[in-house]
């Protein structure tokens, strides 16, 4: 995943509120690739209930990052991925930050939670750890 020019902010580096949008595009990201699906049109969405994000490094435009995804829960209505975003250097990867971010998945209509829908579970078994 490539830095933006408009991630870094007035000190330089990338702001802390970008990361939950490099989780965002990840888990997403990582959803419609493993599924085959448009997940907008699925009649349950994942919305994100909670995140969280804990700093280990500084990143910055024009970095490149990698980010790692695991599933440490995944319950019936909702599911706990855990990430890591690491910076590409010439001497490997750098721990730039880790987190967790929960979607919880409800009726497009009501808003209502409901089940994890069949395509999104059967992708997410695949990643998760114990």
């Amino acid at each position: 995943m490539p830095t933006r020019w408009a991630d870094n902010d007035q000190y330089g580096h990338v702001n802390n509120v970008t990361y939950y949008s490099y989780f965002d595009t990840a888990v997403n990201g990582w959803l419609m690739r493993a599924t085959g699906t448009d997940i907008t049109a699925l009649p349950a969405l994942g919305v994100v209930a909670q995140t969280a994000c804990r700093f280990h490094g500084s990143v910055s435009f024009p970095d490149r990052l990698q980010v790692g995804l695991r599933i440490s829960r995944l319950g019936n209505s909702s599911i706990t991925y855990d990430l890591a975003i690491f910076r590409e250097t010439d001497a490997g990867l750098e721990l730039a930050a880790t987190g967790d971010f929960v979607h919880v998945y409800v009726d497009a209509q009501t808003r209502k939670p409901v089940p994890i829908p069949d395509v999104i579970r059967e992708a997410a078994t695949e990643l998760v750890t114990e």
